[in-house]
């Protein structure tokens, strides 16, 4: 008796095995279902060897997408036609450029974005173009190799013999007999220099260690000044302060006195105008009686009898 067979459960296995596959597949072939792209075309004049298919596309250094398809231009085979597929939604502008660069010694290549200004519009295809074209730009060893081969070639290698005799002569004319007398002699004298420092270098040695030592006694001199510099500033601070209080005190007293002035100026008015010229005309009369009262301490002085029997009449002369 042979075994049922349930086809509908088998075949609905392998359906999910094959689409597993599938998607293992796409996942590990990094296509296009695994996100949304934006396709360009960009045409290398230049040899692309080191580039191949799913090589990285950079845009200023940042992965943004991968290379498609290499080949050659139908239309022009001096030409490589690139198609890359970078990540919607990446800023390529109608000035982006694309460079081709190889990594270090690895010799693997990649497609580096470059430029792109921010007012620039972005880049769409044009009528009869597929998908837009980016411009491309010449590598750095493109550039390197059409530098040697102009300068290899026969018009190059003519222009370097030109420039090489010239600048023989040039030599030839500077190094003439005074110019190597002149450079014989500042040999020698550079020559008598170092002599000369060899001989003193035992002063030489001591000089720099006293200038040390300064310095060392300098950095020692700004610490200590650091140091107390702050306390200074402090003192002056509060000096300062004491003498704007003084100010302030001399200020309220010289309103004081002013004000103690105009009242008390009236009974000044007063003084001035009657009391000055009564003490004038007592002064006098103190004065007089000063002299009076010396007079009489003299006559005193001279005949005391005459404070108790009053002066003596003068003597008469003859026949008086």
């Amino acid at each position: 008796m042979e075994p049922k067979v349930n086809y509908i459960l088998v075949g609905s296995f392998v359906a999910f095995l094959g689409a597993a596959v599938l998607v293992g597949i796409l996942w590990l072939g990094k296509t296009d279902y695994r996100g949304s792209y934006d396709r360009y075309e960009a045409y290398m004049r230049e040899s692309v060897a080191g580039l191949s298919v799913n090589s990285t596309v950079k845009y200023r250094g940042v992965d943004v997408g991968r290379v498609k398809t290499i080949a050659l231009n139908p239309n022009n085979p001096e030409e490589v036609l690139l198609t890359l597929d970078i990540v919607r939604g990446t800023p390529i502008k109608t000035d982006t450029i694309a460079v081709l660069e190889t990594q270090g010694l690895t010799g693997l290549a990649t497609i580096n974005l470059k430029g792109g200004s921010r007012d620039a519009p972005s880049l769409q295809a044009q009528e009869g173009q597929t998908y837009p074209i980016i411009k491309t730009g010449p590598s750095l060893f493109f550039r390197l190799d059409e530098a040697v081969s102009r300068l290899l070639s026969e018009e190059g290698l003519a222009q370097l013999l030109v420039d090489l005799d010239a600048a023989a002569k040039g030599a030839a004319k500077v190094l003439d007999e005074d110019n190597r007398t002149m450079l014989t002699r500042t040999i020698k004298d550079l020559s008598d220099i170092a002599q000369t420092i060899a001989a003193h270098k035992i002063q030489i040695e001591q000089s720099l260690n006293g200038a040390a030592r300064s310095a060392d006694n300098l950095a020692k001199l700004t610490a200590s000044l650091n140091a107390e510099v702050p306390t200074l500033l402090a003192g002056i601070n509060k000096s300062v302060a004491a003498l704007g209080t003084a100010t302030d005190e001399l200020a309220r007293t010289s309103k004081t006195v002013g004000a103690v002035v105009n009242e008390a100026k009236p009974e000044l008015q007063q003084f001035t105008r009657r009391t000055l010229p009564e003490a004038g005309l007592l002064v006098t009369e103190l004065r007089q009686l000063t002299g009076t009262l010396t007079r009489v301490a003299r006559e005193v002085e001279r005949e005391p009898s005459s404070l108790v029997f009053g002066r003596k009449s003068p003597s008469r002369g003859p026949g008086e």
